[in-house]
């Protein structure tokens, strides 16, 4: 399937002996002047730094109408920092969430803990790649292009690599004009990477869009993922990932009708259902219908909660969880700009923002592909020019590639926001810090209250930073391995 197209099963006790052997072949490298000829250095000893003049003309050329890409920094920067000040909350409501109710759940293996494709399990080895190549990619030339536009020269353009995975990437600019630049358009300069990343996510949702209309949805069949047991689907044999065909003879079509069907049903009647199993055979089974009321209240929902669900006493109920139409799977990707999902434009507008943020939970749920193999299964191609020229599989090639790609640029765009050195949002939280003390001191200055002076506002900047970077760290440190005690 092209959902987990490059998964790999790497057992991740074996990194320390690769990373070991990297090391000697960098030394080597290293001895015998290969580093030098490729441009490159050691950092950490084991990670090498690969530099390049490549790339260079084209940013120059892209980055010529500076006043553009000026007010597209501005843009990036008041989206940053919103963003960044979001990311802050979101770590901090989580520290603050794992003190008062510590996780009772497993801790996450150590290969869960890096963001490696093909260590992490949730990660795919190849869409991994890609996705991060293009995002590193994407990310640092949007750094190049707003040090251009405000005049600063780049030197270089260079990837950090552990092995054959890339770990990071840099447009590395002169020293002395990046720290003389002023202080906003450093800002926009560091805000134009992660902007960048997340702005290419969004015209990726909108691709998906466009892809998702290319699958059939003429067949309104309707399936179900889980099965309840005990209630009237399982004890008459349903399975998960059944397709419901009919109810008592009659064409079930859509979730509509399904519910309708079941409106005209009472807790207690038998209903024979048709089902297409997933293997391909058909079966019409009989089920009891049991007391929708009943179930939900020996869940321990109360009266009110019912009331509020439109939940009566008598209602049927079949027991299938995750009842779902046959495009479920690109729908869910896609999101508000699936043409099967009923959204006006400005629905679709709002709540675009929102649906590329809760994409990151998908890998998580399906356990490293972005559909389950059960839903690419039930989706064909439609009778377009696209589903024609490439087929089933192409779509789902070009499903699976604007996924990660998203994927990746919306976890390496919201990473680099937060508010903690090296990260571009520690570098704009620092000059944010400074900006604000001399705004604090100019007013001082006029109105004749203070005048502190420019080196102890640079002083309690750099303390600011510091302080936030190790108070963030602490955090992160803290709601990763607090689940291991």
């Amino acid at each position: 399937m092209a959902a987990s197209w490059g998964a790999v099963d790497l057992d991740w006790r074996i990194i320390p002996l690769l990373i070991f052997g990297w090391y000697l072949l960098l030394k080597r490298w290293e001895r015998d002047g290969v580093l030098d000829r490729w441009n490159a250095t050691r950092v950490f000893g084991f990670i090498l730094m690969v530099r390049t003049k490549k790339g260079l003309d084209l940013l120059e050329k892209v980055a010529k109408p500076r006043r553009f890409w000026r007010i597209y920094g501005e843009i990036s920067l008041w989206v940053c920092t919103f963003a960044m000040f979001m990311v802050a909350l979101v770590l901090v409501l989580a520290f603050v969430s794992a003190i008062l109710s510590p996780p009772d759940v497993d801790p996450p293996s150590a290969s869960e803990l890096v963001a490696i494709p093909g260590i992490n399990p949730m990660i795919p080895l190849w869409w991994g790649l890609i996705g991060f190549i293009v995002a590193l990619v994407i990310h640092e030339f949007g750094h190049g292009l707003l040090a251009r536009g405000h005049g600063m020269r780049i030197r270089s353009f260079g990837l950090l690599q552990l092995g054959p995975l890339p770990l990071g990437a840099f447009a590395e600019p002169e020293g002395e004009e990046l720290f003389k630049a002023p202080r906003r358009e450093r800002q926009r300069m560091f805000a134009a990477g992660p902007a960048t990343n997340l702005f290419a996510s969004f015209v990726l949702l909108i691709m998906l869009g466009g892809i998702a209309g290319h699958f059939a949805t003429g067949d309104q069949s309707i399936h179900v993922k889980g099965i309840i047991k005990g209630e009237g689907a399982d004890n008459a044999g349903m399975l998960p990932w059944d397709t419901i065909e009919t109810l008592n003879g009659t064409e079930v079509v859509g979730l509509e009708g399904f519910r309708d069907a079941m409106d005209e049903l009472d807790a207690g009647d038998w209903v024979l259902i048709g089902i297409l199993h997933d293997d391909g055979t058909r079966e019409t089974v009989n089920a009891t219908l049991s007391d929708k009321y009943t179930y939900y209240e020996e869940l321990g929902y109360s009266e009110d909660q019912l009331d509020t669900l439109a939940i009566s006493p008598g209602d049927p109920f079949l027991g299938v969880e995750g009842l779902s139409s046959n495009t479920a799977g690109i729908d869910r990707i896609a999101g508000p700009l699936s043409p099967n999902n009923d959204f006006s434009t400005l629905q679709r507008t709002l709540i675009a923002p929102f649906h590329v943020v809760t994409i990151m939970i998908i890998p998580f749920e399906f356990q490293g592909v972005a559909m389950h193999p059960n839903e690419e299964a039930m989706l064909e191609a439609d009778d377009t020019w696209l589903g024609n020229l490439v087929g089933k599989e192409g779509l789902l090639l070009l499903v699976n590639l604007m996924f990660w790609l998203m994927w990746v640029n919306v976890l390496l765009g919201f990473t680099n926001l937060i508010p903690m050195v090296p990260f571009d949002g520690g570098h704009m939280f620092k000059d944010m810090v400074h900006a604000g003390l001399s705004r604090i001191r100019a007013l001082g200055r006029k109105l004749k209250l203070w005048n502190f002076h420019p080196l102890w506002i640079d002083q309690i900047s750099r303390k600011a930073s510091n302080l936030s970077s190790l108070g963030l760290l602490f955090i992160l440190l803290f709601i990763l391995f607090i689940p291991y005690f």
